[in-house]
């Protein structure tokens, strides 16, 4: 078996994630506890406890699921006594879950990761005022329909191909209403479910310039090192694990596309056959065998989950 780690982005967030192994294990609670520190903010009790509203946020979804994400890993690490890039040829992740990616392979610290992503959140949220911008799911289109149907709906507007998560699973991103006539022409065309997505910006578009900026500055101000596994990164759906080339790749992952198909495949190319998710939800995991039937996925959310990954090893 030839496994890589990924790890998920916005939209994995549940109230009570993470609650579970801080009950388990002392280490996840002083992952918790270093992020809440970092932050200035209760982020924990807002993840075990809710409300919704509040952990679905941007701002605070994200560095939300970039802890669950790093104390699985840190658990995992400590009690399968080896370092987790030790057991994997690639990491991934998923537009937010690369900084969880690089921070679970030693690029970012916990607490840089954390403060990354909520400037990240922030920034991203501010870039479009609320109501201009939308993103919407073409479903039983491939990524090249999805595109032409993005590009018919522009008019002069922005709308561009944001995610090729599987296939004939393809997000759009731009103003609001070019979204829309996207769903319309891709409903003509074929698609199979055409909808909007209950989201609070238009992320991976060229509307999210200004965010795109202020990553620039916030990286800038980081200690990176290489990671030490290579990232299958975002935008280029390539393995790289130059620490400047990485900083360049994640300013420009906030306007490109999040190419997760083609990572996928590029990751079977090198040699993978099994993807672990680290963190909450199912999503990647479940999108794999989407993406190529011999390929296998699994999440590890809590800790009956690391009691059988490490069951396995």
């Amino acid at each position: 078996m030839t496994r890589a780690f990924v790890f998920p982005g916005q939209g994995s967030q549940a109230v009570g994630m993470g609650k579970e192994l801080a009950e388990a294990y002392p280490l996840a609670r002083e992952v918790f506890q270093e992020v809440d520190e970092a932050l200035s903010q209760k982020l924990s009790t807002l993840m075990f406890e809710g409300p919704e509203g509040d952990l679905t946020l941007t701002e605070n979804a994200q560095p939300a699921l970039m802890a669950v994400s790093l104390a699985v890993t840190r658990v995992l690490e400590q009690q399968g006594g080896f370092t987790l890039t030790d057991k994997c040829a690639l990491v991934a992740g998923h537009s937010l879950g690369e900084y969880s990616a690089l921070a679970a392979a030693g690029t970012f610290s916990i607490p840089d990761a954390a403060r990354l992503l909520k400037i990240r959140g922030q920034a991203m949220q501010a870039a479009v005022p609320v109501g201009v911008g939308a993103m919407a799911a073409l479903l039983g289109l491939d990524y090249a329909e999805a595109a032409a149907v993005a590009e018919l709906a522009a008019q002069g507007d922005v709308c561009t191909a944001a995610n090729d998560n599987a296939n004939g699973q393809v997000v759009v991103s731009g103003h609001k209403a070019a979204v829309e006539r996207a769903i319309e022409i891709a409903r003509e065309k074929g698609a199979k479910r055409a909808v909007l997505l209950p989201v609070s910006a238009p992320f991976h578009c060229a509307l999210m310039q200004p965010a795109a900026a202020r990553m620039a500055e916030a990286l800038g101000d980081v200690a990176m090192q290489s990671p030490r596994v290579p990232l299958v990164a975002n935008v280029t759906a390539e393995q790289v694990q130059d620490a400047d080339a990485i900083r360049d790749l994640l300013v420009k992952q906030v306007c490109g596309t999040v190419r997760w198909r083609e990572s996928v495949l590029y990751m079977k190319e090198q040699g993978v056959d099994t993807l672990v998710e680290l963190g909450a939800g199912k999503v990647l995991s479940g999108m794999v065998r989407r993406i190529d039937r011999d390929m296998t996925g699994t999440a590890i959310n809590g800790p009956a989950d690391i009691e059988a990954f490490l069951g396995t090893l």
